[in-house]
């Protein structure tokens, strides 16, 4: 799409997994790309390479988007690069396992410590941004786009732990909410994934439980496939780049599984 060369996105969290499939395929339709990390440098770097590989500009952005001081050094660091910003994908997240029905797994702390980088991180990060894009869409009248990424788990109340379906779930009506409050200079929209393989859920499952998760997906689902960080970024990216009339939307990605008898739960 060589209409969108030159635009710029921020990808929260974008080091490995879905942020990084999601950096890969917009520097693909030509997007330049803020890569942002909290720890994982080196995977960072990996990212970085991979975009500017295909032929674009990027930068890499430590921050962690639970500080609101972070979440406007993104900002900040995209308009001195490039004085513009035309989309933002908030897929930075975090989580904490817990058992089903251990009601001592979690705490006040694991809820707080949740919630403030699923919910108050994206909410901080549309903060951040929505002046440049009011600014873009006044004087352009170039509407920018966030895309937020959620959860079946939000939707579903399975998951791995209930801060983490608390945070989704709260996730999806923010995203209702600013889609209104940010109109008509911002897009709002949210996926939900299901299961998606490689190492995070890896780490909450645990090689057992990683592995049956893995079967129930393969085995029980209407379209009989496991998710991967690619699949769901094609959908993050149709929503941030193509779907210019849709806004206020939360679309599920999960293979069907919600339609399934047996939903998916954490083990």
């Amino acid at each position: 799409m060589a209409a969108q060369k030159g635009k710029v996105a921020i990808v929260t969290g974008s080091a490995t997994g879905l942020g990084a499939a999601a950096a890969v395929q917009l520097a693909d339709l030509g997007w330049n790309i803020v890569v942002n990390y909290t720890r994982s440098k080196k995977e960072a770097d990996e990212t970085m390479a991979a975009v500017k590989a295909k032929g674009v500009n990027a930068i890499l952005v430590q921050a962690d988007v639970g500080q609101d001081s972070d979440c406007k050094k993104l900002v900040e660091s995209a308009m001195k690069e490039w004085g513009r910003i035309d989309g933002v994908l908030n897929n930075a997240g975090t989580t904490k396992a817990q058992a089903q029905g251990d009601l001592d797994g979690v705490n006040a702390e694991d809820f707080e410590r949740i919630n403030r980088i699923n919910v108050v991180g994206p909410y901080q990060m549309a903060r951040a941004v929505f002046p440049v894009m009011k600014k873009q869409w006044e004087e352009k009248k170039e509407r920018g786009s966030i895309v937020n990424i959620s959860s079946i788990a939000g939707v579903m109340g399975v998951g791995s732990s209930i801060p983490y379906m608390c945070s989704k779930g709260a996730l999806n009506t923010l995203t209702l909410a600013l889609a209104k409050w940010l109109a008509p200079a911002v897009r709002v929209n949210t996926i939900c994934p299901g299961f998606i393989q490689g190492r995070w859920l890896l780490g909450v499952f645990g090689e057992k439980g990683y592995a049956a998760a893995l079967a129930q997906q393969e085995n029980g689902t209407p379209l009989r496939q496991a998710g991967t960080a690619d699949q769901m970024a094609e959908t993050a990216v149709f929503f941030l780049t193509s779907a210019s009339n849709v806004t206020g939307e939360f679309m599920i990605v999960d293979a069907g599984a919600h339609l399934a008898a047996a939903p998916l739960k954490a083990r």
